[in-house]
């Protein structure tokens, strides 16, 4: 729904962003001892390793990843133009994402058997873990049905998040994305506002001074812990290497950050537009707003009509369709059977919501974005698609020049009424309020 997508992906970014930074500000600078890791590490430890490893190891990869995308688009759009880097690229993301959830299952898992454990945890603290997990899982649901996703991207989510930053929120680039990648963004910005309230604040606890500080001299008094001294020595390098391979990866993410503050240096002291330029933005402007004011017509109009033309029975082909947009505002094509019915069926692929084209070949028709064909006798996809949902097949009903019903399909089932060689030439098509899906 167009309310709830202006909501969950317009407004709740920048109401995130803004509660993420000022509560962070305001509870590092009121409750500064609460804002550290707050490690479990002292009441159970071997929990944690199989937990806290693999859900790090896998998370700073897949966030870095999507921040070369975001920040290099071009650069990651050409390095997965190669098929084998793409097929690399996309198993290991499944394979990643599979790593964080045994980790964060591991961690779940813990918190619940262990008495100490759980004795410090909070209800916030299950709340972040599982919208955690459930942030991980869509995305592993993603990697694993919706081929491609590292790719496509480039051209939805990336620019959406460029749109945001520049204060120009376009949401048409994310609007007909599938409802778990959309899940996938909302979840995101969830954590993000989730930050000042749970452990996550932790992210601002950076123990930079722990590089450069002196080395220390323990001397053990006890014959126990004079034993337990190598193995001490061992795990405290450990946690040292771990650190500093930590803060170097950091150090990456900030050279690439470059790119992001240079934007918003452009957007907010780059050079003034010329007269031509600010021509040119002020047409794609007022095309924008045209834009938006006839897809409000057209929701008024299905709000107020039970009836909804599509056209004459005459003009439609069963070779070539006729676009319409139905009752879900979604586009829709009119195709005419051999037996002189109209056949409605939604131009919205079931893969990633791209429009088919209109040109039926063999009774079949393409979307061009991923290469899905699609029966419109059935609406179901080739076996090696991409797509594998059919297309739906949409209710019509026909009606003569005053408005008498003749023929009607609700979408499934059969066709009632009928209609004369007479009443063809100037019988006319409709979608009704009734018979529409989703």
């Amino acid at each position: 729904m167009p309310a709830l997508d202006n909501f969950f992906l317009i407004a709740l970014p920048y109401l995130a962003v803004v509660i993420c930074l000022v509560g962070s500000f305001y509870r590092i600078k009121t409750r500064p001892m609460t804002y550290s890791a707050l490690s479990s590490q002292f009441l159970e430890s071997k929990g944690l390793m199989w937990g806290s490893l693999p859900w790090h190891i896998g998370i700073i990869t897949i966030i870095a990843a999507h921040f070369i995308a975001f920040l290099v688009p071009g650069f990651w759009q050409a390095l997965l133009s190669n098929q084998t880097v793409l097929l690399f690229v996309e198993a290991a993301g499944l394979g990643l994402s599979l790593l964080c959830l045994f980790g964060l299952a591991a961690l779940l898992l813990r918190r619940f058997t262990s008495e100490k454990v759980q004795s410090v945890t909070s209800q916030m603290d299950l709340v972040v873990l599982v919208v955690l997990l459930l942030q991980v899982a869509l995305g592993a649901h993603m990697a694993a049905s919706l081929s491609w996703g590292s790719l496509w991207c480039v051209g939805t989510t990336v620019p959406y998040l460029w749109s945001l930053l520049s204060f120009t929120p376009d949401l048409s680039l994310v609007q007909d994305l599938p409802l778990a990648a959309k899940a996938h963004i909302v979840l995101a910005w969830v954590l993000i506002l989730l930050v000042p309230f749970s452990r996550l604040i932790h992210m601002f606890a950076v123990p930079l001074e722990y590089i450069g500080r002196p080395w220390q001299n323990v001397v053990w008094v006890s014959d126990r812990r004079k034993e337990a001294a190598p193995q001490a020595f061992v795990e405290g390098e450990a946690r040292r290497y771990f650190v500093k391979g930590g803060l170097a990866a950091v150090f990456g993410l900030s050279l690439l950050s470059v790119g992001v503050f240079d934007k918003i240096f452009r957007f907010f002291f780059g050079p003034r537009l010329t007269a031509h330029q600010e021509t040119e933005l002020m047409t794609t402007r007022l095309s924008r707003l045209e834009a938006t004011s006839s897809q409000r017509k057209l929701e008024l109009e299905r709000q107020e009509n039970d009836y909804i033309l599509v056209g004459s029975l005459a003009e439609l082909s069963s070779e070539k369709g006729k676009y319409f947009i139905d009752y879900s505002m979604m586009p829709a094509l009119a195709f005419k059977t051999a037996e002189g019915l109209p056949l409605l069926i939604s131009a919205k692929c079931t893969h990633l919501g791209c429009t088919v084209g209109a040109d039926a070949v063999d009774g079949k028709i393409l979307c061009p974005c991923h290469i899905s064909y699609f029966s419109i006798d059935t609406g179901m996809p080739n076996a090696d698609s991409p797509a594998k949902t059919p297309l739906p097949h949409l209710g019509w009903v026909v009606m003569d020049t005053r408005g008498n019903q003749l023929a009607s399909f609700s979408g499934n089932g059969a066709v009632k009424g009928t209609i004369s060689e007479a009443q063809r030439t100037s019988a006319r098509v409709y979608i009704a309020k009734a018979h529409q899906i989703g």
